[in-house]
């Protein structure tokens, strides 16, 4: 069935239900885009274990220190990280408080979080041919 543009498709049957999904605004798309890289899911994997120096993340991480120099960055900007000034060092840690926020937010939205079991049966009723 092809849809022209402007004109609704034509009615096949009646909609029982419809999920409105409320925006999550664009610090969760931020942060989810942030961690949707293997560099910086790496990085935040050695930074659960607690805080880090940049030269301890290079010998963890391998790549070049420009290229961990903008994940870190990217990291941060997403709110992901927090870094503190030790003299010529950066320290890096994870924002607890801004995991919180987005798992809550993630849950909030119906994503299924670690643990929970995921159905794997059909939620509603199946389409009909027409």
């Amino acid at each position: 069935m092809a849809l022209s543009r402007g004109r609704p498709p034509a009615d096949h049957g009646v909609v029982v239900t419809s999920v409105i999904v409320a925006p999550t605004g664009a610090a969760t798309t931020d942060a989810l885009a942030a961690l949707a890289d293997p560099i910086r899911l790496a990085i935040v994997g050695v930074l659960a274990d607690g805080e880090r120096c940049v030269c301890e993340l290079r010998e963890r991480v391998p790549v070049a220190a420009n290229l961990l120099s903008y994940h870190l960055r990217v990291l941060r900007d997403a709110g992901l990280l927090q870094a503190t000034r030790r003299g010529r060092f950066l320290d890096y840690r994870l924002d607890g408080d801004r995991f919180a926020t987005l798992w809550a937010q993630l849950a909030a939205a119906g994503v299924p979080m670690p643990g929970q079991v995921v159905p794997r049966v059909r939620a509603g009723p199946s389409c009909q041919e027409p």
